[in-house]
């Protein structure tokens, strides 16, 4: 016969109350990205390179109301050649647990630099979205999306 041990030491206890108190008092600092960590993510990426505006069509809704599944398409106008291509595309959201959402890498064998997805907003928001070019040159365009709570605002 098999028996189980049901107590718990104090030792156990002890141990399971100070890391339940620890994960309490790092979650409010690790909850949420904000601007500062978007812009540190994307410095990671590309240094103090210059961003030029256009090229990229972020289509995203300007009011969720359901931030579990929130539609998202990005479109960069480019001939997709040999010599000039879309080489990659990074969405950003500065309110979400972690700043990066998803990155995309293109090739000239894909014809167009689309693509699509559904993203989970935990907030209202900002959503940047960058393009990097075969020729080095970045572009970047920023929109808001409002999360709302069952349609009723938030």
């Amino acid at each position: 016969m098999v028996f189980m041990k049901t107590e718990t030491s104090r030792r156990e206890a002890l141990a399971l109350a100070g890391i339940a108190g620890l994960a309490a008092l790092l979650a409010p600092r690790m909850s949420f990205a904000d601007a500062a960590m978007v812009d540190a993510e994307i410095k990671k990426l590309y240094g103090d390179k210059k961003f030029d505006s256009g090229k990229i069509k972020l289509d995203v809704p300007e009011i969720a109301e359901n931030g579990l599944v929130v539609p998202i398409t990005v479109d960069v106008e480019s001939p997709m050649t040999d010599a000039d291509y879309v080489k990659a595309v990074h969405v950003f959201a500065d309110g979400n647990p972690l700043p990066g959402i998803v990155s995309y890498k293109f090739t000239p064998a894909c014809g167009k630099a689309s693509a699509s997805t559904r993203m989970r907003l935990a907030q209202t928001q900002n959503i940047i979205c960058i393009a990097e070019m075969s020729d080095g040159k970045l572009y970047s365009t920023k929109s808001s999306v409002k999360v709302t709570i069952g349609g009723c605002g938030g």
